[in-house]
């Protein structure tokens, strides 16, 4: 797997506008916070042989394992702490017919994972210490994004076309072994979702609405309906701490919302381009930006200061902190360029690992 990178592959990246200074308390010196120099790192690019773009990766609960969906039929798992060797990836095969779109790990258990397809639709449950699946599930709607619940016994799918069905885990009559099967709940409109830390709430967003909405789990009753967006919201990233919600939208401003109010406690402006993902480090002092530029931003929760901008090989469709270290992983598919390589798939990490 070449990881080398030239100059030409990497567009130039424009350095963030530094917003005004925050209030001295919310600094990392007034709160003995010592962040870690960012500048120092290099993203580590791992191109693979393969046209086919990269379209999620996700760690597994340990940050032992890295997941990815989009080469082809086969969801694969690497170990970054050993190698990211294009033959060192466990494939998993015989659960999908036709390309994977999304993988998703149980929070619950670090050898456990699903994957989806849009063109089969279908969701297939894994256990990365067995070659066989675990369970295929075929869906009710086309499957483009998946969210465990907190204690890994229900699954929500958002479909292209805005909507949401559930997936619960359990024994039916007599069974001896429990079983994903479709949940009894209507169908909600939505574009993304995902559970609460605790597991009674649900964070909804639509890509043509300027709200989002909190729901109750597993009523689906409204309780919030915060304001967010022009022009709708793509991506909401929940902090690890319960403080803050953010979102971000085709407006290329990200809120950060107190969880406490539901108010908009800051505003991060720091993308020229459309947000497609967030993500939040593990001990929530970090957020992560991937949007349609090539590059990403991680900036300071607690001020929304820019504290780096990462360069990129391609826009990438999602951002994942590692669980317990300060390392990022995303993706994406080079660029066609007159008289230069052929698109590649990419799977890049930025951070330090050992």
């Amino acid at each position: 797997m070449n990881t080398s990178t030239s100059k030409e592959e990497i567009e130039e990246t424009t350095v963030p506008e530094r917003p005004p200074s925050p209030p001295i308390y919310t600094t990392f010196a007034a709160r003995g916070v010592h962040p870690p120099t960012f500048s120092a790192f290099k993203p580590r690019d791992h191109r693979l042989p393969t046209p086919q773009a990269v379209n999620h990766v996700a760690w597994n609960c340990d940050g032992k394992k890295l997941a990815v969906a989009g080469i082809d039929k086969h969801p694969r798992v690497w170990h970054p702490e050993k190698s990211m060797e294009y033959r060192s990836a466990s494939l998993f095969s015989g659960g999908h017919s036709d390309d994977v779109d999304y993988v998703s790990w149980n929070p619950t258990h670090p050898d456990l994972f699903c994957s989806s397809s849009q063109r089969e639709r279908r969701i297939v449950f894994w256990d990365t210490r067995q070659s066989r699946y675990a369970q295929q599930c075929n869906t009710k709607a086309v499957p483009a994004q998946t969210n465990y619940s907190p204690d890994g016994r229900s699954l929500l799918y958002a479909s292209p076309n805005h909507h949401l069905f559930f997936l619960e885990l359990g024994k039916e009559g007599e069974e001896a072994k429990e079983t994903w099967r479709h949940s009894d709940k209507d169908a909600l409109t939505g574009s993304t979702a995902m559970f609460n830390h605790v597991g009674d709430g649900i964070i909804l967003t639509h890509h043509s609405e300027h709200t989002l909405r909190i729901l109750d789990y597993p009523s689906l009753k409204l309780r919030e309906s915060p304001a967010a967006h022009v022009g709708g919201c793509v991506a909401v990233a929940l902090d690890p701490r319960g403080r803050y919600l953010a979102s971000g939208g085709f407006d290329s401003i990200v809120n950060m919302f107190d969880l406490n109010e539901w108010i908009c406690a800051r505003t991060i402006t720091v993308s020229e381009n459309a947000i497609n993902a967030l993500s939040f480090s593990y001990d929530g002092e970090y957020l992560a930006i991937a949007n349609a530029g090539n590059y990403i931003d991680i900036c300071a929760t607690e001020t929304g200061v820019p504290l780096h901008r990462v360069p990129a090989l391609a826009p990438s469709p999602t951002v994942s902190w590692h669980p317990s270290k300060y390392v990022i992983a995303y993706c994406g598919q080079t660029k066609f360029r007159e008289g230069g390589p052929p698109p590649v798939g990419v799977i890049s990490m930025f951070g330090v690992l050992e």
